[in-house]
Parts: C-alpha cells; sequence; structure tokens
C-alpha cells in the first residue's frame, strides 16, 4: 500500500513538473520591431504547434522536457529555425527578416526533422495546394511540376512517379508515414492515391535505402497528410474543381478539430472523367475514370506521448485505352479496365522519455486489383456477337455493342490479386551527445499476395523484410556531416501455378536477398550565401515477383514476358553533388549525379513469339544514369511581387559495357515561368502566371523504343481571395496545353499505339474555408 502511494505521488509530481515546461513570448518583425500577428509556431519532433494572436505574442505549454527544434514561420518573411532545450518555462522572442523567399518547411521524410536549408540531404519539396494552383488533374500529373519527377502515364487517370529517370519498384512511395504497396511492377499499375488531404510531397532524388530499405534505390515518394488543427480550434472547408477537357468533377471537403489532447479530422472526394480529347479534337477511347476516396484521423496527446492513428479508403474505377473508337461522353469505363480498392491503415506513436524519445509506426496497406478484359469478355459472348453481326447492320451491331459493355461490368474480373502489406519502424532517437545526434531503427514488412481470377500475372506468395540502421547527425557552426549504415534481408516464397508441362505454368520460388548499405553527406554553408552538399550512398532492390516468374502475355504491353528466377539484387553507388546560392534579389541551384547500378534488370527481346505477340525476358546487366537540373528563381527588391523562374533537367541512362540506352529514360526538358503576386485587403493573395514549357526530342532510346519528337507547351493561370459578407472565397483558373498543341510524351504508354497526349485543358475551382 505503502509503495502504490508513493508511485501515484510520484507520477502526480511528474506531471506538474511536466505541465511546467513551456515555452513562450513574442514574434517580431527585425526591421521594424512591429509585433506579427498569427505567425505560425511549430515543434515538429512533437507536432504540436500554435500561432501569435493579435499582439503578436505565443506559449506552448505542457511540453516534454528534453531539446526540440522550434520553427517560427509567416508570410512575407524568412523561416526562422533554433533549437531550445525545454526545462521549465522558457521565455524566447523571436524576430524574423522580411523575405521574398517562400516559407521554408521542415522535411519529414528525413529523420532528423530539419529545414530543407539545414537538411544534409537535398530533398525536394512543394505543396498541394502550389501544385494544385498549376491545373493538375491527379496527384501523379501534379508532380512532374517538380524538378527531375516525372511520370509514366497511360492516359490521364494512370500514372506512376519517374524519378532521374528510374520507376517502377525502384522508386518507392510512403503516404500516412508507411509504404504504400499496390502492385507498382504493373505499367499500368498507377499512384493509386487521391490528392485530396495530401498536405505536401517530398522527393529524395537518389538511393534512400538507408532510411527506406529495399526499393529505395531510385529514392522516395513521400506523401505528408494534412495535419491536424491546432490545439483548441475547429475548421474545415469545400473545394470543388471542373475540367473542360474531359467534363471532368473533382469535389472535396474536411473538417478537423481539436483540444487540449484529442483531435480528430475527416476528408471525403469524388472525382469523375470523361475520354480525354487530345490536340486534333479526338477522343481517346475508355480514358474515363472515376473515384471515390475517404481519408480519416484521431489523434491523442499528452505531456511524454502522442499517437495518432489514420485511415484511407480510396476505390477507382479506371478505363485502359488502347485504340481510338467509340467517340462519346460517358463515364462508366469500357473494356478493358480496372476496378481497385486500397485500405491504408496507419499508426504512428512517439514515447518522450528524458532526453530521448521512441517513434513506433505500424502500417497495413490492403490492396484489391481487378481487371475485366476483352478477351474474358469475348469468350461468354463471342458465338451472340457473331450472330448478332450477321442478323443486324453495322449502326446497330454498334449499339449493341455497347450494351454488351455495360453488361460486361457484372461479370467476373479476368485478373483478382489481393495484397496484403503490414508494415513497422521503430526508430530510437539518442539522447543528444554534444554535437551529435543518433537514431537506431529496425523496419520490417510481411506480405503475402493471393489470386483469385482465371488469369495469374504472379504466383501466390509471401514476401517477409527486415532491416536494421544506424545513422548519426554532426553539427557544427557552418557545416553537418550525417553518415549511416544498414543491413537488410527478403524472403520471397512463392506458391507452384498451373500445370507442369503447361504453357502457364509457374515453379515454386524460394528465395533470400540481402545487402549492407551506407552513406555519407556534407553540407556547407560558404560565405553566408551558398549551400554546398556532396551525398555519398549506396542502395539496393530486390527483384521482384513479376521479374523473377513472369510467365504470360502483358495485353496492356502487347508482349509476352517471361521472368528468371536466377536474378540477383540491383546495388547502386550515387553521387550527388548541389550547390545553392540566396540572396535578396535571386535564387540559383544546380544539382548533377551520376548512378552507378550494378545488375540493372530489364526486358530483352528473345526474337520469339507466342500467340503472335513478341517474347521479351528479364535479364541482368550493368548500368549508369547521369544528369542532374540547373535553375534560378529572380524575385528584385523592392519588386517582391515579381517572380521568374526558369529550371532545365537531364538524365541519361545507358548499359555500361555498350551504348544501348535505357528505356522509359525522360526527355530533356527547360520550364520558364513569369509570375506576378499582390496582396489586398477585400481581395488578397491575388497571383497570375504564364509557363512555357519546352520538351526536346528524344533520340536517345531502348532498344524496342521509337524515338519521340520535342514539343513546347503554354500554360497559364491566376486566382484569388475574394472576401463576400466577411467569408473567403479561394478562386483559381488554370489553362494547360493553352494552344491546344498535338503532341506525345515518350513516357506516354499509348505512344506506341499512335495515341497523343491530352489537349487544351482548362480548370475553374473554388475552395471555401469554414
Amino acid at each position: 500500500m505503502k509503495n502504490t502511494l508513493m508511485f501515484i505521488l510520484l507520477l502526480s509530481i511528474t506531471s506538474i513538473i511536466n505541465a511546467q515546461n513551456s515555452i513562450g513570448g513574442t514574434v517580431t518583425d527585425a526591421t521594424t520591431n512591429n509585433k506579427i500577428p498569427y505567425a505560425t509556431i511549430y515543434l515538429p519532433q512533437l507536432e504540436k504547434g500554435t500561432s501569435t494572436n493579435e499582439d503578436g505574442t505565443f506559449i506552448l505549454e505542457s511540453l516534454p522536457q528534453g531539446t526540440y527544434k522550434i520553427v517560427v514561420s509567416s508570410i512575407g518573411f524568412k523561416t526562422f529555425s533554433k533549437d531550445v532545450t525545454v526545462n521549465g518555462a522558457i521565455k524566447l522572442d523571436v524576430q524574423i527578416a522580411p523575405s521574398a523567399i517562400e516559407m521554408e518547411e521542415v522535411i519529414v521524410s528525413t529523420p532528423f526533422h530539419k529545414l530543407q536549408s539545414e537538411n544534409v540531404m537535398k530533398v525536394e519539396r512543394q505543396s498541394m495546394e502550389e501544385l494544385k494552383t498549376k491545373g493538375a488533374m491527379t496527384l501523379s500529373d501534379g508532380i512532374t511540376d517538380i524538378s527531375g519527377v516525372e511520370s509514366v502515364s497511360t492516359g490521364v487517370g494512370i500514372g506512376k512517379p519517374v524519378i532521374r529517370g528510374l520507376s517502377s519498384n525502384r522508386v518507392l512511395v510512403y503516404t500516412q508515414g508507411v509504404r504504400l504497396e499496390n502492385q507498382q511492377f504493373g505499367g499500368e499499375h498507377g499512384l493509386g492515391v487521391n490528392d485530396a488531404g495530401i498536405e505536401s510531397v517530398e522527393v529524395i532524388k537518389g538511393p534512400a535505402t538507408l532510411l527506406y530499405g529495399s526499393d529505395a534505390l531510385g529514392g522516395v515518394l513521400y506523401l505528408n497528410p494534412e495535419k491536424f488543427a491546432i490545439q483548441n480550434s475547429t475548421e474545415g472547408d469545400v473545394n470543388v474543381n471542373y475540367f473542360t477537357n474531359t467534363e471532368g468533377v473533382t469535389a472535396n471537403g474536411g473538417f478537423k478539430t481539436s483540444g487540449d489532447k484529442l483531435k480528430f479530422l475527416v476528408r471525403g472526394a469524388y472525382g469523375s472523367h470523361a475520354d480525354y480529347q487530345d490536340g486534333n479534337g479526338t477522343y481517346t477511347t475508355n480514358s474515363r475514370f472515376n473515384e471515390y476516396d475517404l481519408k480519416s484521423g484521431f489523434g491523442y496527446q499528452d505531456t511524454n506521448f502522442k499517437t495518432e492513428l489514420r485511415y484511407n479508403f480510396n476505390r477507382s474505377n479506371l478505363g485502359i485505352p488502347e485504340e481510338i473508337g467509340v467517340q462519346n461522353r460517358d463515364r462508366d469505363p469500357l473494356l478493358p479496365y480496372q476496378e481497385i480498392d486500397n485500405h491504408v491503415i496507419s499508426s504512428k506513436s512517439t514515447l518522450f522519455f528524458d532526453k530521448s524519445s521512441l517513434d513506433i509506426t505500424l502500417g497495413y496497406v490492403a490492396n484489391n486489383r481487378k481487371e475485366f478484359e476483352d478477351e474474358h469478355h469475348h469468350e461468354e459472348h463471342g458465338d451472340e456477337h457473331e450472330e448478332e453481326h450477321e442478323e443486324h447492320g453495322d449502326e446497330e451491331h454498334e449499339e449493341h455493342e455497347d450494351e454488351h459493355e455495360e453488361h460486361a461490368h457484372g461479370d467476373e474480373a479476368a485478373l483478382n490479386m489481393k495484397l496484403h502489406t503490414l508494415s513497422y519502424n521503430v526508430l530510437y532517437h539518442l539522447p543528444e551527445t554534444g554535437k551529435f545526434e543518433t537514431i537506431f531503427g529496425v523496419q520490417g514488412m510481411h506480405q503475402t499476395n493471393e489470386n483469385s481470377g482465371e488469369e495469374v500475372l504472379i504466383p501466390d506468395a509471401t514476401t517477409v523484410d527486415f532491416g536494421v540502421m544506424a545513422t548519426t547527425h554532426y553539427h557544427m557552426k557552418n557545416s553537418d556531416i550525417q553518415i549511416g549504415l544498414r543491413y537488410d534481408t527478403r524472403d520471397i516464397e512463392a506458391k507452384e501455378t498451373g500445370d507442369v508441362g503447361s504453357e502457364s505454368y509457374i515453379p515454386a520460388l524460394n528465395r533470400n536477398f540481402n545487402s549492407f548499405n551506407a552513406s555519407a553527406g556534407y553540407r556547407v554553408t560558404i560565405a553566408q550565401k551558398i549551400i554546398a552538399r556532396l551525398n555519398l550512398a549506396t542502395g539496393f532492390r530486390a527483384p521482384n515477383l513479376a521479374e523473377l516468374t513472369s510467365n504470360g502475355g502483358h495485353s496492356g504491353a502487347n508482349r509476352y514476358e517471361i521472368g528468371n528466377e536466377a536474378l540477383k539484387n540491383e546495388q547502386n553507388f550515387q553521387t550527388d553533388l548541389s550547390l545553392e546560392y540566396g540572396n535578396e534579389h535571386i535564387e540559383f541551384f544546380v544539382n548533377g549525379f551520376y548512378n552507378a547500378i550494378s545488375d540493372y534488370i530489364y526486358l530483352q527481346p528473345t526474337g520469339q513469339f507466342i500467340d503472335d505477340d513478341p517474347v521479351y525476358q528479364y535479364v541482368q546487366d550493368d548500368s549508369n544514369l547521369y544528369g542532374g537540373e540547373i535553375g534560378f528563381h529572380l524575385h528584385p527588391h523592392p519588386l517582391d511581387w515579381l517572380h521568374l523562374e526558369s529550371s532545365f533537367e537531364t538524365v541519361t541512362g545507358k548499359l555500361a559495357d555498350s551504348n544501348v540506352y535505357l528505356p522509359l529514360i525522360p526527355a530533356n526538358k527547360l520550364s520558364n515561368t513569369f509570375r506576378v503576386e499582390f496582396d489586398g485587403k477585400q481581395v488578397s493573395n491575388k497571383y497570375a502566371f504564364v509557363t512555357l514549357q519546352n520538351v526536346f526530342n528524344k533520340n536517345n532510346v531502348g532498344d524496342f523504343e521509337t524515338r519521340t519528337g520535342g514539343y513546347s507547351l503554354v500554360n497559364l493561370g491566376f486566382g484569388a481571395t475574394i472576401k463576400a459578407y466577411n467569408q473567403p472565397f479561394n478562386i483559381k483558373l488554370s489553362a494547360n496545353n493553352l494552344f491546344d498543341k498535338e503532341y506525345v510524351s515518350h513516357l506516354s504508354r499509348l505512344k506506341p499505339d499512335g495515341i497523343y497526349n491530352i489537349g487544351r485543358n482548362i480548370n475553374i475551382g473554388v475552395a471555401v474555408p469554414f
């Protein structure tokens, strides 16, 4: 009884002491000393923040003891960042300087929660709000505005990220803090994430195996979910967009509220698009798609503990274009089409100790991919079709074809794949020792793939990953060093599929892959204006199931693919060098990389044919990729409303011992944007821009690719926030491919079928916050 009373007393004393831990102060303009109202104060490690009141003062209470980075930001001012040791009531008066440069944000995809200017690893970050002002229809389309990032597309509804020439399983996607697994090996298997409820996008361009293990060999696309409302506040919004080209409508609405400890948010979204029209006025048959999305989150935060649970459900119905056919504005997909359900559940918790902390992230992803195909439908209705064709004329026959297409939506899927992925990530942040910050961690994944359709692309299989890592960051006055080491293992066990001796037979498989990897980075500030970064890193990727076990035709690619069960790890070594210069008038950057990949896996034609389709087999050879990005941003003072931005990106990929070029390498691109921004009382946040995008001829192509001609596109847009009866309305209008140019992208999967990309597309959007 005595021990129990002592324990309760100790807990009470601890709670009182922690409640006294706080940071309070004022935020002022460094040039005028005026107080700055509504500035944002945020502690990224605690994911806790507030804002200054009308007098420019703030207070953050009930903080755990320890050293944390505090970030202070406000529109029109340079972001302030400082490490603060919390032990009692801390007073902090902050002065921030006016700046025409956009506010810096904390980078979440790297573990030390630094601002980009402080980060050793170069990471590109874009807010979804900024990407949406440019009229992107989907998230995969929007990310192509990030330098060094492109998309392999199948129409406008299906796209997958390409980072410096690498894609599919070489680029890892993270959402809600967990890895997204959705059979990304497939050429027409898109990103599968709706942009509603995504706050920002971060891109690691280069090997991120140290942080994320296998499949991050080429980089990481990290999607940050929207934050909870700040403490003791409630907010919401409704957003509607219309796209003229597809007569598409997207809408989403969200609500969030936070108390002292509990937080909640929810957002629902819907999108529907008809077939897109190219620059020649032709509708791309079956490029239509529909999407439903729900995101929700629940959070709890106490003094020494915080946790959040998030859930995302996404259902997509995606037509797969194959040829130009029926010309109409219908929205229900024709054959072939995909029906995809994706469930993502994530749990993220942090325990704060005296001078250290423990992060535990758990994830579950359930992906159900169904594909309904022409062949399956025709087997059931082929004889009936032939009789109708003889009985009726062509016009009536087309009507009956449309009826059968509609009826086909109730048929059983030819392809039905269910992928279940459990993942965990545990990181322990050690107490800081001098200028060292160190993290130890373990990560893993358990994944099962099941087939229940008539067709089997990859066999039923189980994949188990385990990795252990350590990384440390050493901070000096004008420079930083970061090093890390990691070991990973992956076990793949696949079941026997089909009958022995049959054409579609896939034998059982049991393989183990493992790899040691390391990284080292150095960042230095030169003359207070130039930031230089040098990063050396290795990465690895275990072969995926398709590469190991494929044995069948791929109608979308018009080829027969054969796997190779003897494939080894892909292993790479990449060197990255970047320079940045910035003052009150101009910012300038140049990034260069050289990526040497051992045992690069690719498809090679065998010269044989099966059912009139050419046969391709997966093989390996060493390869090299190199290139980079260069650009500047001019914002002359005192004309802070004027912005001129320009960037150029290039990448070359080829086999190491020959002049054979790698496939799906994007063409060189030059983008120039002229932008103006103004502010006011009744009409605020006014902006207008015009962009000229030049994509150059693509002549260095893979063995089974054709050359692609260059093209130039003009995009423009404007927007503003208008107040009516004290209610703000955010209005935007943009026009992409303004002159309705007929063109085809080198990364379009529809290029071999002679199908062009989307023509002029005008986007009108309204957002109403409340």
